[in-house]
C-alpha cells in the first residue's frame, strides 16, 4: 500500500495543478470561491486516480486525459455540495459546509456550476471526436444515475423498510457509477476497444459499491476527528444503510435510529448493539465481495503496472480508515 500512497499523490498533485489552470477564481469570485472550497480541501483524489489508471493500463497517455479527470472531480464534488444542502449538514472534510458558509441559494449556484464546468473541461481532453462524445454521453447518463440513487436513497428515509437489493440498486447509482464512469472514460478517450473498457466500467462500478459501503461503516466507527464530521450521522439521519438493513432482519432495535440529536453516550450504545448483532461484519464481507467480483473483471486487461495499481485500489477501498 505504500506505493499505491505515493502513486496515488502523485496523481492528486497532477489533479489539482489542472484544476488549477482549468476552474480559476473568476468574476464573480464568491461564486468560484464557494466552488472551489471542498475541491480545495484535499483528499485523495480516488475517482479521477481512477480514471488516470485506467487510460495507463490500456496504453492511454495519462495527461492527455487530465481534463477528463478534473470534470470526474468536479461533479464529485458537485454531488457533496447538494448532499449536505438536503442533509442539513454542517461540515465537510473538517470545513464549513458550502451552505453553511454562502447561504443555501449560493451552494446550490456553486454546485451547478461545478456541473456544468465539468462538461466544459471534460471537452479539453485530447481524444478522437466519437471518443469525446460518447464520454460526454456516459458522464450525462451518470449524473442522471446520481441523481436517482440520491432520490432513492431519500425515499428510504421515509419508508420503514428496504431490502437489501433496494439498498445495492441505490448505491450503484449514488455511488458506483461515478466510478465505473471514471474507468470507462478514460479506457474510452485512451482509445481502447469496447471490450476493455466495458470491464474497466465494470471494475469501477462494484468497487465503488464498496466503497460506499465502507463509507457506511466508517460513518459508525471512525473517530469524528478523522471523518472531517460527528460520528453516527447515518444514524442520526435514518439512513437506510446495509447495517441498519441487516440488524432490522436480525430483530435488533436501536432506538436512536433518526433522533436527530442523539448524544454520542447513545451512539456508542447503538454502535455496541451493532456489533453483537453481526451487522456491521456483514457489511464489511459484503463489500469485500463486490471488490473480488470487481477485481474478476479486469481478467480483460494485460497484466501492467497500471492493472497493479487498480487491483491495490481496490483493496485500498475496504481497507481505509477514513
Amino acid at each position: 500500500m505504500v506505493i499505491l500512497d505515493h502513486e496515488l499523490r502523485k496523481r492528486a498533485a497532477m489533479i489539482s495543478g489542472a484544476i488549477e489552470d482549468l476552474l480559476p477564481v473568476v468574476h464573480p469570485r464568491e461564486l468560484y470561491s464557494a466552488g472551489r472550497h471542498l475541491v480545495d480541501a484535499g483528499g485523495k483524489r480516488l475517482r479521477p486516480s481512477m480514471l488516470l489508471m485506467a487510460a495507463e493500463a490500456v496504453g492511454g497517455d495519462p495527461r492527455a486525459v487530465v481534463p477528463a479527470a478534473v470534470s470526474i472531480e468536479l461533479v464529485h464534488n458537485f454531488t457533496l455540495i447538494h448532499d449536505d444542502i438536503m442533509d442539513n449538514a454542517e461540515t465537510r472534510r473538517g470545513r464549513p459546509a458550502v451552505h453553511v458558509k454562502w447561504d443555501e441559494a449560493g451552494a446550490i449556484l456553486a454546485g451547478d456550476t461545478l456541473y456544468s464546468k465539468a462538461f466544459e473541461i471534460l471537452t479539453a481532453s485530447e481524444a478522437k471526436p466519437e471518443e469525446m462524445v460518447a464520454s460526454v454521453k456516459m458522464l450525462a447518463r451518470t449524473c442522471a444515475a446520481i441523481c436517482e440513487g440520491q432520490w432513492l436513497d431519500m425515499e428510504f428515509e421515509r419508508r420503514d423498510e428496504v431490502t437489501e437489493d433496494e439498498y445495492l440498486e441505490m448505491i450503484e447509482k449514488k455511488t458506483g457509477v461515478l466510478y465505473g464512469a471514471a474507468a470507462w472514460m478514460g479506457a474510452t478517450l485512451a482509445g481502447a476497444p469496447v471490450k476493455p473498457a466495458a470491464g474497466l466500467e465494470r471494475f469501477g462500478r462494484l468497487v465503488g459499491m464498496a466503497f460506499q459501503i465502507q463509507d457506511d461503516v466508517l460513518d459508525l466507527t471512525a473517530p469524528a476527528e478523522v471523518l472531517g464530521k460527528p460520528r453516527g450521522g447515518d444514524l442520526a439521519e435514518g439512513k437506510k444503510t446495509l447495517i441498519m438493513i441487516h440488524a432490522s432482519a436480525k430483530g435488533s432495535k436501536i432506538e436512536i435510529f433518526g433522533k436527530k440529536n442523539a448524544s454520542s453516550d447513545e451512539i456508542e450504545a447503538a454502535l455496541t448493539t451493532l456489533e453483537a448483532c453481526g451487522s456491521i461484519d456483514y457489511a464489511r464481507k459484503k463489500a469485500v465481495s463486490l471488490v473480488e467480483e470487481g477485481k474478476e473483471a479486469l481478467a480483460v486487461l494485460e497484466d501492467s503496472e497500471a492493472k497493479t495499481l487498480l487491483l491495490e485500489l481496490a483493496d485500498y477501498m475496504i481497507s481505509r480508515s477514513y
